[in-house]
């Protein structure tokens, strides 16, 4: 349940502040929008037992992220902002549930898959898609059927 929360703290809940985005942003975000299952993850250098995130999904919109466990309870909130000017994009989330913090990690989309890794307050901010290091998290997404917008 940890490593479901701490996916969640990721993705749940996260509203974007886009009405002060330039126009890539808001393409990026648009890209982005849509749910998605929890393909894999990664924790500290090690990798997230399926079990633990099994049936998660992921839900991108451009005012929020919202993950919820295979109950459908919704487990994580966030607001982010996205930097486009950087490759791969930069991500930096505050989370609201289930407690308030900041995270900043890199983003990608290949096709129908999302990646995101992202440190927690303390750790080191990644700069490749491998956790390494204590406080880093890593998801793999795979966009659901349909995009479900």
């Amino acid at each position: 349940m940890r490593k479901l929360l701490s996916c969640a703290v990721l993705f749940c809940g996260v509203a974007a502040l886009t009405s002060g985005l330039g126009a890539d942003e808001k393409k990026a975000v648009a890209k982005l929008e849509g749910g998605y299952t929890i393909v894999s993850g990664e924790e500290d250098g090690k990798p997230v037992p399926a079990e633990h995130i099994k049936g998660g999904v992921v839900r991108f919109t451009r005012d929020e992220i919202v993950s919820t466990d295979k109950e459908k309870k919704e487990v994580f909130a966030a607001k982010y902002t996205l930097d486009t000017s950087k490759k791969p994009w930069v991500i930096n989330m505050k989370s609201t549930k289930p407690k308030e913090g900041d995270a900043t990690g890199l983003i990608k989309k290949d096709g129908d898959t999302l990646t995101i890794i992202y440190s927690l307050p303390g750790a080191p901010v990644p700069a490749e898609f491998k956790t390494k290091e204590k406080g880093q998290h890593l998801f793999v997404l795979k966009r659901l059927a349909g995009g479900d917008k």
